[in-house]
């Protein structure tokens, strides 16, 4: 397997093949799915909230919530120990852990009238695993959004024309809101949004300059060094987390989805043409670890770097959130859940060949510090020409973001006349990437505020009302600070993987939820496996991943990553998950004991 074209054609027919009796049997056979039964949709329709959707709608809400910059990210810093783990994980963790999860946790939500995860752990596992939820959910948002934004951090830093594209995303969508609610014309503003933003990408060198012919005085405003920009997300983030949703979040996430569109149409389209060569090796030296991205071994680091396109907590928060609430017929959580999953694999495939492409001394200078390359004992071989034609320095802009797009430069330029147009193509990437993470931490500072004004809303009741202004600004302002204290305070190897073990604990709570309510449920106690078998894997692995980063890493006096906060964060995720774990192994016992006093029969719902 060493052309592109071989690791898409293989992925698709796997995905496939799987979806059609893997998903179908989950979805008739273990979850029992009955579309004589209404939906909430139907049983609590209030034409804002709960709206019975169309299947095809709802599964691209679904993928377009799900799939942000984790599917593009985590395969890319992954490909550290060669093609193959990545390659491996991708697919056996969507299959096996990813699909089961989104897919279960969507049926549990809509089981409990659309409540959220923690709701639901409540309701089937009891109060303490269900206040070890919400906290969970809590920490685990926070953590999300340095991590992502740490990716946007390292692919703006002295980059003056992805900041201003970037930047002028924000007042075009702010535009295109304003001129949607008082017009009610989405085509005009539609057409006025995408034309804005491809005018920002081709103006950009003529107002900013580049690296070789110099930067204009405008340029040398936006030259922003990382810990500028580090602060400068938490502040806008605090403002476009309280503004109103239809002024800048659904707007520019309306707008961004025809880039994620054109974006991997483009991507397709050049592995299916140009097929270029992989020339990563199946394993790199980095296996047993010491890798200059990710400091662990293959195991379990290979799945915890790649949580988003294989098996991601994160999702629980959309499953549980939105979208039972759009659910028209119980079979839709196949195509909804199971097959969004499948679709978020492939992205993570094509991000994978995006990276792998490249020479692994090119990905290696992109994704190391100079002092760290050079210690390497490697020569760049490609990287100068991609440099001079994209016309920026390439070296140490790790985080992920800048590789993907070098990567799908690279591919294009087996293109001859490509070359005129590979500074703009890289920006593009850079610009689409970054407003995508934008949008995931707007929603995520919204959803970490809503989440802490349910918990203090038990102690001061005045909170619970989202409504109520000094609420809504203070909670907004703690997210910022905590979210962005954490970005501050490190690199993208310990935050992304911070990121990974709290997503993947997350993950481990959605699948013991729903080996709760399979047992509780099922025709056959045996379907349980199906939830049970990814929860143990992926358990085992977050706790591994887990001990080694908080007594290697996190509290190591000696490490580039020591920081007693990450270590602190990562001992309670811990320990909130040993409680809910033990809660379900109760529950367990329980369910078990009532299912034996009456021959094997599901079990009612409390």
């Amino acid at each position: 397997m060493d052309h592109a074209l071989t690791f898409v054609i293989s992925a698709l027919c796997i995905l496939a093949i799987s979806y059609r009796f893997y998903g179908v049997f989950f979805v008739k056979k273990v979850l029992k799915v009955d579309d004589r039964q209404e939906t909430p949709a139907h049983q609590l329709s209030d034409g804002k909230n709960y709206v019975p959707t169309k299947k095809w709608v709802t599964a691209g809400h679904h993928f377009a919530a799900i799939a942000a910059a984790g599917p593009l990210v985590g395969p890319i810093l992954a490909a550290q120990f060669g093609y193959l783990p990545g390659f491996l994980w991708l697919l056996i963790g969507c299959v096996i852990g990813g699909a089961v999860h989104d897919t279960v946790v969507l049926f549990a939500s809509m089981k409990h009238r659309g409540k959220s995860l923690s709701d639901v752990a409540r309701s089937e596992l009891g109060p303490v695993a269900g206040w070890c939820t919400g906290l969970a959910m809590l920490f685990i948002i926070m953590i999300t959004m340095a991590g992502l934004s740490m990716v946007v951090v390292y692919a703006l830093a002295k980059n003056p024309w992805g900041v201003f594209a970037v930047g002028m995303t924000i007042p075009i969508a702010i535009c295109v809101g304003i001129w949607e609610r008082s017009t009610g014309n989405l085509k005009a503003a539609t057409v006025f949004g995408v034309a804005a933003i491809a005018f920002c990408v081709f103006v950009g060198p003529d107002l900013v300059g580049n690296d070789k012919e110099g930067y204009t005085a405008f340029g040398k405003l936006l030259f922003l060094q990382a810990s500028t920009i580090s602060i400068i997300l938490p502040i806008y983030a605090f403002f476009a987390a309280t503004l109103p949703v239809w002024m800048l979040l659904v707007p520019r996430d309306y707008l961004s989805s025809y880039m994620k569109i054109g974006v991997f149409a483009a991507l397709i389209v050049g592995v299916v043409f140009v097929n270029p060569v992989i020339q990563f090796p199946a394993f790199t030296d980095f296996i047993g670890g010491g890798g200059p991205i990710i400091p662990g071994k293959v195991w379990p680091f290979v799945s915890i770097t790649i949580a988003c396109g294989a098996i991601s907590g994160f999702h629980a928060f959309i499953g549980s959130g939105t979208t039972p609430k759009l659910i028209d017929k119980w079979s839709d959580i196949l195509p909804v859940g199971f097959g969004s999953m499948m679709a978020e694999c492939m992205v993570g495939v094509m991000a994978l060949i995006a990276a792998t492409v490249l020479h692994p001394a090119d990905y290696f200078a992109i994704n190391s510090t100079p002092a760290v390359f050079k210690a390497l004992g490697m020569d760049v071989v490609d990287l100068p020409n991609l440099m001079a034609q994209i016309g920026l320095d390439l070296h140490g802009r790790t985080g992920g973001a800048v590789t993907l797009a070098v990567g799908m430069t690279y591919i294009f330029t087996g293109i001859p006349w490509f070359s005129h147009l590979a500074s703009y193509f890289f920006q593009f990437v850079v610009m689409f990437e970054a407003v995508f993470i934008l949008t995931a931490i707007d929603s995520g500072t919204r959803v970490a505020r809503y989440l802490m004004q349910d918990f203090i809303g038990d102690l001061y009741a005045p909170l619970k009302r989202l409504d109520w202004m000094p609420g809504m600004l203070g909670t907004s302002l703690v997210a910022c600070v905590a979210w962005g204290y954490l970005l501050c305070s490190g690199d993208i190897g310990s935050i992304w993987t911070l990121f990974g073990v709290s997503n993947q604990l997350m993950a481990s709570i959605g699948l013991i939820v729903g080996a709760t309510i399979i047992l509780r449920m099922a025709d056959k106690r045996r379907y349980m496996l199906t939830c049970l078998i990814p929860l143990a894997y992926l358990y085992v692995t977050v706790n591994a991943a887990g001990y080694w980063m908080i007594s290697n890493v996190y509290l190591n006096t000696q490490s580039k990553g020591y920081n007693v906060l990450n270590g602190v964060l990562s001992i309670i995720m811990l320990l909130l998950g040993i409680a809910i774990f033990i809660s379900a192994l109760m529950k367990w016992k329980e369910l078990l004991g009532v299912r034996a006093a009456h021959g094997g029969t599901p079990v009612a719902a409390e």
